[in-house]
């Protein structure tokens, strides 16, 4: 090795960070360190065994394994498979990135709350760093599978890294990683074997190859059970070697919130392990929405890019799918069109479902911390057109009048509390939970008693105008014109104010505000919806949501905002005063300050912007030195 064939590279600026973070110990138990390398080794055999169906060239008939070796003298701890490799290129992009996402964002994250954000390592591909915690120097000596090739890269941990070709003659490794590291002063504890058994027994012993650890005396003795961990009765896994495996497919610190294993037997014969996260993972709305699902044929490792076994309003779910039907050299190309896997996706989904139900029946508080994580993904779901809708809504839970902000309602629960002569489930859509409970719109539904459903994520506004109904019950926005109150039971203690003497009245102030507010209203109409507030917006039936409006305005889908009906209370003491305004035929010009004020209200309470706010402020003035002058 001559100087000119060593390539001096620098670490990007968030990686240098990610190590000082490693360095400083943000895994509280840096026994970590050997579980990330000894995945990721184990991910490395997986693939290989892959391409090898294939490409049988690849391989040799020496097995796959994982193998350990430490020596107190050197003070040094390898780790090396014989699994797939890397070349030069791959050396670079894979430890010297992090995984393409090595953003500032990523790191302010990490510094911020070590403790809050831990489960963001894995999640970023950076659980090799973690041998930093323990390591003053790393040395990763590599050799694609199938090409003749070896790469040293070999880091401090500081500022930059080396990548370096390497003579056959200056290493064993023929094919696969050789990962060896320089024990930091204090560390020396994980140079012995006994320690080193304990941490693989603890956290890798689900790994499906023989996990090897050789002694100083050259005596090796393999120290796992090296069997895949999903094909086992479930009564012979403990919950920590669940929750380890869990940690193997997520690569995430936290503790699976619910665990599925399930043998499929019959004409589709297949084995999943799936796992429901307790922490949101943080590429969850990422625009990919990538699913993470892994797949294997027969204990083989196929994939888990690209593969449809769950769909997209699950992508928080983590695991694995054994099949035993699919062929083993199925090409990952082709995994989209194969009508087994599209029968395996929907098994999954009606298991996944039917748990959830169960789950939320069940464990109410527990079920709540779920939905807060994951409610906004899974209603993703009702917008699609494939759905099982009724199962997803089943599992859905939502803020109502009943509950309030802190607490959530199933739909059955709130169809067993519908009011008689109620046959329509009652919503209202904002941005804010505590904004929507002191809507207008609620006023005559919260005087009968009449609970409404309070969404408040944007995913909301799409569902609802395709999922129509829950068990033959419709959905309506409570924002709609042509609600009609009058049919559903009212409380017989409430006193009702006196009518107005003539039902002519109200319609003719109805039609002179229309006048006065000209294109800027489709109509103005009385409401029985209102008790303490004069005006409202509302929509006919059929036309866009406000809020859903107002969305696609914000994103540039629609260019222009539709005229509202604006909806009077006829009992409110404002409304009677107009009427009496306009029969009297005084002061016009007062009457129509007051409308306008009335409607800019009304838009202001919708978050709607006001056409002409120097003519509000004008009007608003002029009120206040009235009332003042009183």
């Amino acid at each position: 090795m001559t100087e000119k064939n060593e390539q001096k590279l620098k670490f990007s600026a968030e990686i240098s960070k990610v190590l000082q973070l490693m360095i400083h110990s943000l895994y509280t138990n840096k026994d970590i360190f050997l579980r990330e390398l000894i995945s990721n080794a184990s991910d490395a055999c997986d693939k290989l065994r892959f391409e090898a169906v294939s490409n049988p060239s690849l391989t040799d008939d020496s097995g796959y394994k994982i193998a350990i070796f430490f020596s107190k003298e050197a003070k040094t701890l390898t780790i090396t498979d014989n699994g797939i490799g890397m070349n030069r290129e791959d050396l670079i992009n894979n430890l010297g990135t992090i995984a393409k996402s090595g953003t500032q964002e990523f790191i302010s994250k990490l510094s911020e709350d070590k403790e809050k954000n831990l489960p963001l390592i894995g999640q970023f591909g950076v659980g090799f760093y973690s041998s930093f915690m323990i390591a003053d120097n790393v040395r990763v000596v590599s050799a694609r599978a199938g090409s003749t090739e070896l790469w040293a890269w070999e880091s401090e941990g500081t500022g930059e890294f080396t990548v370096t070709p390497v003579a056959p003659s200056e290493t064993t490794l023929t094919r696969g990683t050789s990962i060896t590291m320089s024990i930091k002063p204090g560390q020396e504890g994980y140079l012995d074997k006994f320690k080193l058994r304990h941490i693989v027994q603890t956290y890798s012993d689900h790994i499906s190859f023989p996990i090897e650890i050789t002694d100083e005396d050259g005596v090796t003795e393999t120290v796992n059970t090296a069997s895949a961990l999903w094909m086992r009765n479930k009564s012979d896994i403990t919950p920590e070697q669940y929750k380890e495996f869990y940690h193997h497919v997520s690569h995430s610190p936290d503790e699976p919130w619910l665990i599925l294993h399930n043998k499929a037997e019959g004409k589709l014969e297949y084995t999943n392990l799936l796992f429901i996260p307790s922490a949101k993972p943080f590429d969850l709305f990422h625009p990919d929405r990538k699913r993470r699902i892994k797949l294997y044929v027969k204990r083989v490792y196929i994939t888990e890019e690209n593969v449809d076994l769950v769909p997209h309003y699950l992508r928080f779910m983590r695991g694995i799918v054994d099949s035993q039907d699919l062929p083993l050299n199925i090409s990952r190309e082709t995994l989209q069109d194969n009508p087994m896997l599209a029968k395996i996706k929907e098994s999954l989904v009606k298991r996944i479902l039917s748990e959830l139900k169960k789950k939320g029946e069940a464990d109410e508080g527990g079920y709540k911390l779920f939905w807060k994580n994951f409610g906004a993904v899974i209603k993703e779901g009702l917008c699609e057109a494939t759905t099982p809708r009724e199962q997803i809504l089943e599992a859905c839970r939502f803020a109502s009048t009943n509950t309030g902000k802190d607490d959530v309602t199933s739909l059955d629960a709130y169809v067993s509390r519908m009011k008689e002569g109620q046959d329509q489930i009652y919503y209202l859509t904002g941005d804010r939970l505590e904004t929507l409970m002191t809507s207008p719109q609620l006023e005559g539904f919260a005087k009968r008693g009449i609970e409404v459903l309070l969404f408040n994520d944007h995913v909301d506004d799409f569902w609802v105008n395709v999922a129509f109904e829950f068990k033959g019950k419709k959905f309506k926005s409570v924002t709609r014109a042509d609600i009609d109150l009058d049919k559903i039971k009212e409380d017989e203690t409430e006193s009702k104010p006196e009518k107005l003497e003539h039902e002519t009245q109200a319609a003719d102030l109805c039609k002179r505000m229309k006048e006065i507010l000209g294109e800027h209203i489709k109509d103005v109409r009385t409401t029985g919806k209102l008790t303490n507030s004069a005006v409202c917006l509302a929509v006919e039936e059929g036309a866009m949501d406000i809020r859903l409006e107002r969305f696609l305005i914000e994103q540039k889908q629609l260019s222009t905002i539709s005229a509202k009906i604006l909806e009077i209370n006829p009992e409110h003491s404002i409304i009677r005063m107009l009427v009496g305004k306009l029969t009297s035929g005084s002061s016009p010009a007062e009457l129509e300050d007051v409308t306008w004020m009335l409607f800019d209200q009304a838009r202001i309470l919708e978050g709607e912007e006001i056409s002409d706010p120097a003519a509000f402020m004008r009007r608003l003035q002029g009120f206040v030195e009235k009332s003042l002058a009183a």
